[in-house]
């Protein structure tokens, strides 16, 4: 029996700068379900991880937590999404002391990291990626990381930096 490929050719394939955001709906609570719609002129920051729990991703989500004023400042929200179920993400959050919204990208399993190009399929999670939308939901930033690699926060203040001073980033780096 084979492996399915992740994306086409057994490569992830990523959506490129300049593409308008897939909408997304997903729960963030066992009722409570969040989409792009709800921030209107905002930049979001979607944090795409393999799964809560993991150490490289509680040290990522950590981070960024510590971030959430400057990222406020800068207009933008951030998004965690995983294919952890609502519960997980929420025990979790608590355990981690999180205030912004993990998506559960449950079911179907990783629709939605499928539809950015980061779903790996024979793991079954999401690559780690960062993507940031601009106020109108399309991208001007986004990029994968090794699994074993806390992307930090640069990337992200750069480009929120950039659409917060009128102009468009350069793209991938």
């Amino acid at each position: 029996m084979s492996t399915p490929p992740d994306g086409l050719n057994g490569l992830l394939a990523p959506l490129s700068v300049g593409t308008r955001a897939p909408e997304l709906a997903l729960l963030q609570a066992p009722n409570s379900v969040l989409g792009l719609r709800g921030f209107v002129n905002h930049a979001v920051i979607l944090a795409f991880y393999p799964m809560d729990w993991e150490p490289v991703s509680r040290e990522q989500l950590t981070l960024y937590q510590s971030y959430a004023d400057a990222f406020d400042r800068l207009s933008a929200r951030l998004l965690g999404i995983s294919v952890d179920h609502v519960h997980c993400h929420e025990a979790f959050a608590r355990d981690a002391q999180l205030r912004f919204p993990l998506l559960a990208d449950f079911q179907p399993r990783g629709l939605v990291a499928r539809r950015y190009g980061v779903y790996r399929e024979a793991q079954g999670v999401s690559a780690r990626a960062l993507f940031v939308l601009d106020a109108k939901h399309v991208i001007r930033f986004g990029k994968m990381y090794p699994d074993q690699l806390n992307p930090r926060v640069d990337d992200l203040l750069t480009t929120l930096e950039t659409l917060a001073a009128g102009d468009k980033p350069m793209g991938k780096r």
